[in-house]
């Protein structure tokens, strides 16, 4: 982390030091990976955190030991008595299905470019950009992951750079070459920063 900052300071110091003057060094908030980190992500989505918690403490007590066999072998009952939506059971049985057969080998995307862990992820059905971005942000801690589409963020970079409209995600990927190869820090930097001015928004509750 301390390496990748650097780096960011070396292609845009001025602005990162003058965001982490307000808000600190932003911290580097880790989840576990595979499966489980990526279900974590999927079942966290459009609901509140107290919600998530709600349904992640019900599939941690009826499935203490979740892989790809169990995830597939439990009827949508089940399922929704954790909580689960049907759209977020049919995410994550398409996320074990890829973790079974082979399709997303979660170890080498440790080891992959942003971009092909990316590609990777969003293969499988139902997982789109902003859950492959935040995955590699939260659980393999990829310092050049970029969320484009995460709204916060594009808010963010709009206060920090005096922008008169919110930049979607097209634009917000084109500001963020600039950072390179650490977008990902730049991203902690942009959240942590925006949680300070917001009071309370800032970086994905996961």
């Amino acid at each position: 982390m301390a390496q990748a900052f650097e780096i960011l300071r070396q292609s845009d110091g001025d602005l990162i030091d003058r965001l982490v003057a307000e808000c600190g060094p932003p911290p580097l908030r880790l989840r576990d990976g595979g499966l489980k980190g990526l279900a974590w992500i999927v079942v966290s989505q459009q609901v509140s955190t107290a919600s998530a918690s709600a349904i992640h403490g019900r599939l941690d007590k009826r499935f203490p030991d979740l892989h790809a066999d169990i995830l597939l072998a439990a009827d949508d009952e089940t399922l929704r008595q954790c909580g689960l939506s049907a759209p977020k059971m049919k995410t994550l049985r398409a996320i074990a299905s890829a973790a079974r057969d082979g399709a997303v080998d979660f170890d080498s995307l440790a080891r992959s470019t942003a971009e092909e862990a990316h590609a990777a992820l969003t293969a499988i059905h139902g997982v789109g950009p902003w859950t492959a971005d935040i995955y590699l942000l939260f659980c393999l801690g990829h310092p050049d992951a970029w969320p484009a589409g995460d709204l916060a963020l594009q808010e963010a970079a709009r206060m920090a750079l005096g922008l008169k409209t919110r930049p979607d995600a097209k634009k917000l990927a084109k500001i963020a070459e600039r950072w390179r190869p650490a977008r990902g820090v730049a991203a902690r930097v942009l959240w942590a920063w925006y949680g300070v001015k917001k009071a309370g928004g800032g970086m994905p509750a996961l």
